[in-house]
């Protein structure tokens, strides 16, 4: 089969290389899946360069999460050929590939509202805007949920988690395109970093009370800007720092003006309560059956583009999802 394998570190177009490989094998309790649609998620370019917290050996191929379809069952796993599943392979043997496998345990039947593409997005994105607005954040119907990189991969799911919650939501984003689909994702006010002052906009649109939720899978000047304008109480998620910079949070501040900054790592979910995840993807995918949410996919990729998608995604050039489409 063909998979794209990173041999060395550094930036993807350079360092992923589409090699001819042998077809994996459903080991005991996994499953052999055909890869059906595969989603770019920023990590994978953080993986690329060899700066994520995990650090898989080379060669390794990227891809976090795909929709794919049960192929063969392992021995003591659960699944019927055919079914069609959302999975994130373990890694070294990630989804960019036209064949994966996955741990039969944390395979979850794909949502039958969307198509392959809109289902591989479904999971890590989602998920982690779920446990981050309602477990950490408990944002509640009529507060302000402010969302940097709204028209982004992750931030996209934020604003319509946020809408199907009821908050009212704020969308940052950079330039007008991006301002367009912030717009049409269901935004009540888009603010452009580029051209506009972040924090006087949030005053003014909340009556200078601030925003209540704050979620920032950014970093950097974000983080910096949100802090002026967090209401009474507000709570600010640490999602990521996609800006590349992680910055120091001044304690001082958080005292005198009585808001939580609070962190969100969705994968300990994973160890620490998996019947959490099973009840997430339940309620995703009754949102997406009632047209709550739904995956912005921008574009969908041939295989042999992965290297130049993830790219892009690593640059930040993108909207919404890239989706890689083998077959």
């Amino acid at each position: 089969m063909k998979a794209w394998r990173v041999h060395e570190n550094g930036e993807p177009r350079e360092v992923m290389r589409l090699d001819e490989v042998p077809d994996p094998v459903a080991g005991p309790g996994q499953l052999l899946l055909r890869v059906r649609a595969a989603n770019i998620n920023f990590p994978d370019a953080l993986l690329c360069r060899g700066q994520y917290q995990a650090r898989p050996p080379l060669p390794f191929t990227p891809g976090v999460e795909i929709c794919g379809e049960i192929v063969a069952v392992g021995e003591g796993a659960e699944g019927r050929a055919g079914d069609r599943v959302l999975a994130q392979p373990p890694l070294p043997r990630g989804g960019f590939a036209e064949l994966a496998v996955a741990d039969a345990a944390t395979v979850r039947p794909a949502p039958d509202s969307l198509d392959d593409a809109e289902a591989a997005a479904l999971h890590i994105g989602y998920q982690t805007g779920w446990f981050g607005l309602h477990r950490r954040a408990h944002l509640q119907p009529g507060e302000t949920l402010l969302v940097h990189a709204a028209a982004g991969g992750v931030g996209s799911a934020a604003v319509q988690l946020g809408k199907a919650a009821g908050a009212t939501v704020i969308g940052v984003v950079g330039g007008p395109d991006k301002a367009r689909t912030a717009r049409e994702l269901g935004c009540d006010l888009v603010i452009d970093r580029r051209t506009e002052d972040i924090v006087a906009a949030v005053k003014e649109a909340t009556g200078g009370r601030g925003a209540d939720v704050v979620y920032d899978p950014v970093g950097g000047d974000a983080y910096a800007k949100s802090v002026k304008c967090i209401a009474f109480e507000g709570r600010l998620l640490v999602v990521g720092f996609a800006s590349g910079a992680i910055p120091s949070p001044g304690l001082n501040h958080a005292l005198v003006k009585n808001y939580a900054i609070v962190g969100l790592h969705w994968g300990l979910y994973n160890a620490h309560d998996p019947a959490a995840i099973d009840a997430c993807h339940r309620e995703l995918t009754a949102l997406a059956a009632r047209g709550a949410i739904k995956p912005l996919v921008s574009e969908r990729v041939a295989l042999a583009d992965a290297a130049d998608a993830v790219q892009r995604v690593a640059d930040g050039t993108t909207t919404g999802r890239i989706v890689v489409t083998p077959n």
